[in-house]
């Protein structure tokens, strides 16, 4: 496979639907039941209306990765301290691209005057991507609105 370039940008509003649709690809590996039993929230969370309100609203901050005018991945902070979203599509994992996003992600927050801890809330098959990049558990699993997740802290020590 030839080397991939991406290019990176804030979100519009009209990036919510690959957005979302992104992220549709990937809600099942949120779910504590298989059928999805009690993820109406969550699914409403992640929708195309909701990430175009997220887009919106000046306390979230969203950069995309594209690979010429495809959606390859993006990550989304919330408060220049959370990482709200961090979504690879399956053809560009493996790549580096995760690890780009989130350092894009932490140079934008510390130049916008961050200077505390980083946290996200971590699905389970990406607990293993989040530690590599140097988060720590916080706490145990949490199953809320039918999906599961882990608290986590970035900490550069490790």
């Amino acid at each position: 496979m030839a080397p991939t370039t991406f290019h990176f940008r804030t979100a519009t509003d009209g990036d919510a639907f690959a957005i979302s649709a992104l992220i549709a690809d990937f809600t099942q590996d949120f779910f504590v039941h298989a059928d999805g039993a009690g993820t109406e929230i969550f699914l409403e969370s992640v929708s195309e209306k909701a990430e175009q309100v997220y887009i919106q609203d000046p306390r979230y901050h969203f950069i995309l990765a594209l690979e010429d005018e495809k959606l390859a991945g993006f990550i989304a902070m919330r408060d220049l301290s959370h990482l709200y979203h961090l979504f690879i599509a399956t053809e560009f994992q493996g790549l580096g691209l995760a690890r780009e996003l989130w350092q894009r992600a932490q140079a934008f927050s510390t130049s916008s005057g961050h200077t505390g801890p980083f946290t996200v809330n971590s699905s389970v098959k990406a607990i293993p991507v989040y530690q590599r990049f140097g988060f720590v558990a916080t706490g145990d699993l949490i199953e809320m609105h039918g999906i599961a997740f882990l608290p986590m802290r970035f900490c550069e020590d490790i």
